[in-house]
């Protein structure tokens, strides 16, 4: 029996089908759902095989997957093969199938040595599969771990899968994970003019939507053009409201590596646009600020090359800021901006950089950053864009929502 590399991505594979050891995979599997649902325990789109094998019976099928893709300690893959399902590819995102490229770092085609399966990258030249790619495909099963931004680049990959699917008519089951930052809806909408991979749909910075439902609105409001629409099948969680805590088994990505950098990234993003660090090239990335201009601060980081970080801000230089690693980050009830007004006050040079205008999505928070207006008045700017988007969306609602989401952006 092998195993992959990554501590994260424990995919346990053996090529003969009927082989004890997927035999045990399956009913183990089995074992774990059947065990979590009845203790009223989440979960996920990919423990719910009844609902989707049935789906895959005699279909040549390509999965997306990378380390999130798990049914407890069992890898989708091994699931899958354990059921006899006829894997043709697999589609790789930012990051790869491993987890292992760092953000931005184009993903290279290749050939998975555990499986033998070809892999196609979706993070490389190309965002889209092309009409060769699914041409010994029938169905793609999707099962992606997002984590409610808009700005991270899972739901922009959907978008392209589901453009592929609808031109070829080709299936795609959504097999659902849980939103760990279901319980905001804030920040500024999009305005299409600086649509790109970082922001594809006028959607607020969080979204409060699960990927499965995300999917459906992509469908429902239009986004694929042409009056396309995807083939699409949710498969949800089960025992969920979006917005009750979930802590996700797997890291999503090299720099989200626990619970509350995965809390504040939404609001720490801003600063990949900026000349601030968010402590790439540290433990504890998107869990603090800084840079090496900024005075006053007692605490201090050195970012260094690690993995999933080869080359960050500020290499080798010693960054001051602020440690969020105590913030209680579960307590945010909205967009906070204030840790950005923060860092504007103490800026050297263009603090802002080409990039921040893409995360942002609009022209106008810069521009009224640099106009020096206060965290609530700049939230109060797209409060009734956040109001229209929240009555758009609920028609993609597949779950109930633990509590209402108030406009109060945790500016006040």
């Amino acid at each position: 029996m092998k195993s992959f590399g990554n501590k994260n991505y424990r995919i346990h594979f053996l090529r003969t089908p009927f082989n004890l050891g997927l035999k045990v995979a399956f009913t183990t599997c089995l074992f774990l759902s059947l065990t979590n649902f009845l203790l009223g325990q989440i979960t996920v789109g990919a423990e719910a095989g009844y609902r989707y094998l049935p789906l895959l019976k005699d279909k040549r099928v390509a999965v997306v997957v990378n380390p999130t893709s798990k049914i407890g300690e069992t890898h989708l893959l091994t699931y899958l093969a354990a059921n006899e399902v006829k894997l043709q590819k697999i589609f790789a995102l930012e990051h790869g199938i491993y987890g292992k490229e760092d953000a931005g770092a184009k993903v290279k085609d290749g050939v998975d040595p555990i499986s033998g399966l070809p892999v196609i990258s979706l993070y490389g030249s190309g965002k889209e599969p092309n009409a060769n790619d699914l041409e010994d495909v029938d169905i793609i099963v999707f099962d992606i771990q997002d984590v409610g931004a808009r700005f991270y680049t899972y739901i922009s990959s959907l978008h392209y899968i589901m453009l592929a699917c609808a031109k070829t008519n080709t299936e795609l089951i959504v097999l659902d994970r849980p939103n760990p930052n279901g319980h905001i809806i804030d920040g500024p909408v999009l305005d299409l003019k600086h649509k790109s991979f970082v922001g594809m749909h006028p959607v607020p910075v969080l979204h409060g939507l699960t990927i499965g439902e995300y999917g459906l609105m992509i469908n429902g409001e239009g986004w694929l053009g042409d009056q396309l629409v995807a083939p699409i099948t949710v498969i949800p969680c089960g025992n969920y409201k979006v917005g009750q805590h979930y802590s996700l088994p797997v890291p999503p990505s090299p720099n989200l590596p626990n619970d509350k950098s995965i809390l504040l990234y939404p609001h720490l993003c801003f600063f990949e646009g900026t000349n601030v660090s968010v402590g790439r090239g540290t433990t504890f990335p998107f869990q603090v600020f800084g840079a090496p201009h900024f005075k006053g601060y007692n605490f201090s980081f050195t970012p260094e090359p690690m993995f999933g970080a080869k080359s960050p801000k500020f290499k080798g230089r010693k960054c001051y800021g602020v440690d969020l690693r105590n913030y209680p980050a579960s307590d945010l009830k909205g967009l906070n901006l204030n840790w950005l007004l923060e860092a504007y006050q103490s800026k050297s040079g263009n603090f802002f950089n080409n990039f921040f205008v893409k995360l942002a999505g609009v022209d106008y928070l810069q521009k009224a950053i640099e106009e020096g207006k206060s965290a609530k008045e700049i939230s109060a700017m797209w409060n009734e864009d956040v109001a229209r988007f929240k009555e758009m969306s609920s028609k993609y609602h597949l779950y109930q929502r633990k509590s209402n989401h108030g406009l109060k952006s945790g500016n006040d």
